[in-house]
């Protein structure tokens, strides 16, 4: 028997982590309730989430907060949950890690919706005998395999989010082609995904941060447009 997945549901409102128990427990997964950001790293540590559901407005250490210490030992897929709507919230949460952003309140099936989306972009690929290398891209100097989801850089293996990782395999697989924010979007996050194209800025901006430009190669903005991989 398969296991169940295990989901970390981080927020002080108890009526409200038992209701999305409720409705996690119903689809299968296995969801554990924690309220407050210092319990969530205690729970993250021997819960060991496939995901983590986490609340902004928390007492003591805030949702940001948890987000920026998870990110700094693990990749795990995070949902940030808020009752705010701003874009610069939503930018500091994507920025910070967070892989999706819900605003309260939301509808149930969105929510199970948004957790099996996340979950299926990031399952990695098995490595199979018959093509041991999988999926992969290579330039001087940058090794991008989806299939074991690592990036080499000069020889360094660079910690990166599977999406960003995505981001970056996709744009290096179609070298010098142009895709607009709304085909990434589409493509790396899929049609589940309900957000505003700002979300690939944050990433390319991400990227730009780990992988810097190199002189065959480079992460181009194209104005007006969108974004390519430039080899020259």
């Amino acid at each position: 028997m398969t296991p169940k997945q295990k989901i970390l549901i981080v927020d002080d409102d108890n009526n409200i982590a038992e209701l999305i128990s409720l409705y996690l427990t119903k689809e299968c997964f296995e969801p554990k309730i924690v309220n407050d950001g210092e319990e969530a790293l205690q729970a993250f540590d021997t819960f060991q989430p496939n995901l983590i559901l986490l609340d902004l407005m928390l007492p003591g250490m805030d949702g940001y907060q948890v987000c920026r210490e998870v990110r700094h030992k693990s990749n795990v897929p995070i949902i940030m949950l808020s009752a705010k709507g701003e874009v610069f919230d939503k930018v500091l949460g994507l920025e910070l890690g967070a892989d999706d952003y819900i605003i309260k309140p939301f509808d149930s099936k969105e929510l199970v919706a948004r957790v099996k989306a996340v979950l299926r972009r990031f399952q990695v690929e098995p490595v199979t005998p018959v093509a041991p290398k999988g999926k992969y891209v290579e330039y001087p100097d940058l090794v991008i395999n989806l299939t074991n989801y690592s990036v080499v850089y000069y020889g360094q293996t660079i910690d990166m989010p599977p999406k960003e990782l995505e981001l970056l395999y996709f744009l290096a697989a179609s070298p010098n082609q142009v895709f607009t924010r709304e085909q990434l979007l589409d493509h790396i996050w899929g049609y589940e995904y309900i957000g505003d194209t700002r979300t690939v800025d944050v990433h390319i901006k991400r990227l730009r941060e780990k992988i810097k430009d190199h002189e065959h190669w480079s992460l181009s903005t194209v104005w007006g447009i969108g974004y390519k991989f430039e080899v020259k």
